[in-house]
C-alpha cells in the first residue's frame, strides 16, 4: 500500500492520459469517478513491409499535447491534482539522449520477429524466459524485437541511449526524465517481475545496458512534474504532478475495480483479455503474468488476440459489412433461437495467431462441421461460443490453480450483447456484472494519480471510490452440462483448422 504524500486539497481533478495503439485520450476525472472534461486525438501507424507495424514518436507526443490542452481547457487547469498514463504495451521506441528518435517506434502488432522465437529460446531458453518474464513463448513481447535488431540492426539497437515504452518516453518528454512503471516495462518480457527490475541475464544475452531502460517505480508513485516547456505544449500549470500508472490492460482493471481476488475481469474489445489477480506469480501457459497496477501481487491475463475484431471480421467479409446498423440485432435474434452448439458448426476463431493456451503464432481460424442445414446465423453463434469457450477454459483453469472465481466482471463494446453476456454467465457457472465505468484506461490511470495526490488511504478504497457496476446476469445451471460437453468438442478446433 502506498502512503498518501499529501492530503486532498483544492485541487479536485485527476487526468488519466490514454495512450493507446490507435488514439489517444485525456480524461479529468473527479475522486467518485465522474469524467468532466475530454480530449482525443488519432494515432496513425505505417505498415512498411508486410508483418511490421510502425508508429512515429512525434505523433505520440503531438496527440498527448493536444487532447490534454483541449481537457484542460474545458476546466481551470489549477484544479488538476495530478496526470498519469496508460499506454499501449509491448511497443517499443528508440532514442539519442535529447529523446528523439533514432528509428521508427515497433508496434506490439509487428510480427518482424517471428522468426527469432526459435532462436531466442534455443540460445536463453524458453522455461528461463518464461519464469523471469511471467510471459510464455509469443511474438508479441518486445524482447523477441530487441533480438531481431540485434541480429539485423546492431548499429542502431546499441547506438540507442533510451529504449522505452509509450509510458517512458511521454513521461520523459513531460518531465525531462524517463519513468517506466512496474506495469508499463513488464511486458516488455525483459523485466523480472518478482524482482520488479530489469532482468540482468536477459539484458546480458542482448547485450544491452540497463542505463538504456528507465528505472521502474511503482504503480502510484511520482514520476516527476511537469517541466515549463510541457506545461506551456499541454496547458496545464508548470509543476503539475506525473504519476505512475502503465499499461492499458491492468490500468483497464484498476479502472472497473476488479483488481481484487475472485473477480474476473473480463475486456471484451478488439483482443479479449481475461484476467485475474494472484498473490503470488503463477506461472502458467493458461495466462501471461503480469505485475499488478498496483503494485500488490499480480495480474494473470488469458489473452485472445482477435475477439471483437474476429466477429467484425466476419461481418465484414460474411454477412454484408458493418454499413448495416441493424446487422448485429439481426444475427443476434436468429442466433438466440439456435441451440447450444450451433447444430455442430465449430470456430477455431485464430485469425491473427493463438496466445493461450497454445502459444501459435501461425495458428489461424477455421469453420468445421458445416452441413447443408446451417446458415450465417449458425456461423455467427459458433463465433460467439469459440469466443465463449476460450474464456471458460481460461476460468477453469484460474479456479484449478486455487484463484477461486467467483463473479465475471465485463467491460467493452462485447459486453452490450444480451447473447453473448449469456453464454459467458452460462459457460463459466459465474454471474457476469457489466461495468458501468467508461473509458477503463483512461480511468485506472486516474486512479493512481488519485493516489499519489493522497486522495485515498490505498488502491482498494480508491478504485472502489472511482469504479461503477451495472446490471448482473445470473447463470442458468441447467445449461452447464450442455456448455461443458460443447468445450470439448469445441477444443478440437484447433486441430481440425491447423494441419
Amino acid at each position: 500500500m502506498i502512503t498518501p504524500m499529501t492530503s486532498p486539497t483544492a485541487a479536485d481533478l485527476v487526468i488519466g492520459l490514454d495512450s493507446s495503439t490507435q488514439s489517444t485520450k485525456a480524461i479529468a476525472w473527479t475522486r467518485d469517478g465522474e469524467a468532466v472534461a475530454e480530449g482525443r486525438a488519432p494515432v496513425p501507424m505505417s505498415t512498411p513491409r508486410p508483418g511490421w507495424v510502425e508508429q512515429d514518436v512525434e505523433d505520440w507526443w503531438s496527440a498527448a499535447c493536444a487532447v490534454t490542452s483541449w481537457s484542460a481547457a474545458q476546466i481551470d487547469p489549477a484544479r488538476v491534482a495530478g496526470l498519469a498514463i496508460s499506454n499501449q504495451r509491448e511497443t517499443v521506441a528508440f532514442l539519442d539522449s535529447q529523446f528523439n528518435a533514432v528509428r521508427p517506434a515497433m508496434v506490439w502488432l509487428d510480427e518482424r520477429a517471428r522468426e527469432e522465437l526459435p532462436l531466442l529460446t534455443a540460445e536463453f531458453g524458453g522455461d528461463r524466459l518464461h519464469a523471469i518474464s511471467g510471459n510464455p513463448i509469443d511474438i508479441t513481447p518486445v524482447v523477441y524485437r530487441l533480438g531481431w535488431l540485434r541480429r539485423h540492426a546492431p548499429a542502431e539497437l546499441s547506438g540507442a541511449a533510451h529504449i522505452l515504452d509509450v509510458h517512458g518516453f511521454l513521461t520523459a518528454r513531460l518531465t525531462g526524465a524517463p519513468a517506466a512503471s512496474w506495469t508499463s516495462a513488464d511486458p516488455f518480457g525483459l523485466f523480472d517481475i518478482e524482482a520488479k527490475s530489469w532482468s540482468a541475464p536477459i539484458l546480458s544475452h542482448l547485450q544491452l545496458a540497463s542505463a538504456q531502460f528507465p528505472v521502474p517505480i511503482r504503480p502510484g508513485a511520482l514520476a516527476g512534474r511537469l517541466t515549463p516547456i510541457a506545461a506551456t505544449a499541454t496547458g496545464l500549470p508548470s509543476d503539475t504532478p506525473i504519476y505512475a500508472a502503465g499499461g492499458d490492460g491492468q490500468c483497464a482493471g484498476l479502472g472497473v475495480d476488479a483488481v481484487r481476488p475472485g473477480v474476473v475481469y473480463l475486456n471484451l474489445g478488439t483482443a479479449i483479455i481475461t484476467g485475474i489477480w494472484s498473490d503470488a506469480p503463477r506461472i502458467s501457459h493458461s495466462w501471461r503474468t503480469m505485475t499488478s497496477p498496483t503494485g500488490e501481487g499480480y495480474f494473470l491475463e488469458g489473452v485472445q488476440r482477435a475477439g471483437a475484431f474476429f466477429l467484425n471480421w466476419f461481418i465484414d467479409t460474411f454477412a454484408g459489412g458493418r454499413d448495416d446498423p441493424s446487422i448485429f440485432q439481426r444475427l443476434e435474434a436468429r442466433a438466440t433461437e439456435i441451440p447450444i452448439g450451433s447444430e455442430g458448426a465449430l470456430v477455431c476463431p485464430y485469425l491473427s495467431g493463438c496466445m493461450d493456451p497454445h502459444w501459435d503464432p501461425d495458428a489461424r481460424a477455421g469453420f468445421l462441421g458445416l452441413a447443408p442445414h446451417h446458415s450465417i446465423a449458425h456461423l455467427y453463434r459458433a463465433s460467439l461460443e469459440a469466443l465463449t469457450l476460450e474464456i471458460a477454459r481460461c476460468v477453469t483453469a484460474m479456479d484449478a490453480a486455487g484463484l477461486a472465481p467467483k463473479r465475471l466482471l465485463a467491460v467493452g463494446g462485447g459486453g452490450n450483447s444480451d447473447l453473448w453476456s449469456g453464454m459467458l454467465a452460462d459457460a463459466t457457472g459465474l454471474p457476469l456484472t457489466k461495468s458501468k465505468s467508461l473509458e477503463a484506461s483512461s480511468l485506472g490511470a486516474g486512479v493512481s494519480a488519485a493516489i499519489g495526490a493522497g486522495w485515498f488511504p490505498g488502491f482498494p478504497e480508491a478504485a472502489a471510490a472511482m469504479a461503477k457496476e451495472g446490471d448482473t446476469r445470473s447463470p442458468d445451471p441447467s445449461a452447464k452440462p450442455a456448455w461443458n460437453a460443447l468445450m470439448v468438442r469445441q477444443a478440437k478446433a484447433y486441430q481440425g483448422a491447423n494441419v
